[in-house]
This record gives structure tokens, sequence and C-alpha cells, in this order.
């Protein structure tokens, strides 16, 4: 058997954009590699702070995070993803930069959960800034005009600590302000069907919003399980 590839790194079908930040990664983030059940190939972009690209717009970090996506395909990634449900943002011009599949944000994935909902329902977002998740964001990743959105913005934890930086968590408050937040998502929407979070942060909640509002949860990590499913497809055959 031979084998040619010329690519410095074998075996990392996903690249993930990080923002750069301090806060506890909890089994079920993004950013702990415990998350995955494959490698993944981690860049952190400098300067891109939690508050900068979540509040800020990611003001002037185009450029910053292009150049981060250029580097993980020159390490040798098949596909890349971020670390934030805001850099929606950027899908298109990163897009454009790579010559690899790009899934920048959870919310790509709102219009496809519609799509399998009975007649009548419909998805909600669930972020953790309702504030700044602006009708652009909402553009840039394909979400129907209309869709609910339900935020943690203003709870006790999750969202000060995340956007934050801080260095400790209580993790017992932060599940409860997802759930909390996505019960009142659900309780001010009759017709909801399904929630999608926007922060990947919330994965590790998923299963208590599931289980206190009884909906489906998407979220970003079963979306990645989907992207790499295409980039390292299961061999079936020999």
């Amino acid at each position: 058997m031979r084998d040619r590839n010329g690519k410095p790194l074998h075996g990392l079908s996903i690249g993930i954009l990080m923002l750069e930040a301090r806060f506890p990664r909890i089994p079920g983030d993004m950013g702990n590699g415990l998350t995955w059940p494959f490698p993944v190939h981690y860049k952190v972009v400098r300067g891109a702070s939690p508050d900068r690209v979540v509040r800020q717009n990611a003001a002037g970090l185009l450029d910053t995070f292009i150049d981060a996506a250029r580097e993980l395909v020159a390490d040798g990634v098949d596909g890349i993803t971020t670390n934030c449900g805001f850099l929606s943002l950027f899908q298109e011009q990163i897009s454009r930069a790579v010559p690899v599949p790009v899934l920048t944000s959870s919310l790509m994935q709102v219009a496809m959960v519609n799509s399998l909902l009975p007649h009548g329902r419909r998805a909600g977002i669930l972020t953790i800034s309702g504030s700044t998740l602006t009708p652009l964001h909402l553009e840039k990743a394909g979400v129907p005009q209309g869709t609910p959105v339900g935020t943690t913005e203003g709870l006790r934890e999750f969202t000060r600590v995340i956007i934050g930086n801080e260095l400790e968590l209580d993790v017992e408050a932060a599940r409860q302000d997802n759930v909390e937040a996505a019960l009142a998502l659900q309780a001010a929407n009759p017709n909801l069907g399904a929630i999608v979070l926007e922060c990947t942060n919330m994965v590790p909640y998923a299963a208590d919003i599931r289980k206190a509002t009884g909906l489906p949860v998407f979220s970003i990590e079963p979306f990645v399980h989907w992207f790499h499913a295409s980039l390292a497809p299961r061999v079936f055959l020999t």
C-alpha cells in the first residue's frame, strides 16, 4: 500500500477556530478535547475575546480569523468550524478564503430543523446574548425571519461568566440558567417544536433542557458529528 498526502498532520478532519478565553471548559464544551470521540485540531484566534466577538460583532477580527483558518488548512484539516455561534457573520468570507467546507455557527441548523418538525411547529433559538444577536447574525446563518429567540442574559451565572471570561464557573447555577431560559422560551411560544442552542458552551446542558422542555435540542456538538461524518465516512466495505 502507498500513501500520498503532503499534509504535515494526518487524521484531523475537523479544525476548530477558538476564541481566546480562560473560562472553565467543562466536558461537552467544544474547547474540551474530551468532548470529541475523534481527533480535532484547535487554533486559538488571538484577540478574539468572548466580549469582542459576542458584544462587539467581532469588530476588526475578520482578517485574523481568515489567517487562522488558512493555518488550519495548511496543517491538514479537511473542514473548519468555530466555537461561537456569533461567528455566522464571517461564514461567507471564511468560506471564500479557504478550500475546505466551513461551518461557523450552530444557527445554520435552524432552517433544517424546521423542515423536520410537525406542521405548525417551528424551532426557537437559545442564545447567550439576546441583546446582541442581530438580524444580520441570523441572516448570515440562513435563519428564517420571525424565529423566536430566548436568552440566558440577565440570569445568575452562565452569560456573566462566559462573556466576562471569568476563571470560575458554578456549573449548577449555569445549568439552572439554561433550563430557566429554555422554559421561558417555550412558555412564550406555544408552537415551539425544538430548540437550537446558539452558544457552543451550552452543550453540557442540552440533556437538562431536553428533560425540562420535552423538546428536541439541537446544538453544535451533534452538528459537528454530522460534519465530521461527511469528511471521514465510516468504512463498511473493505
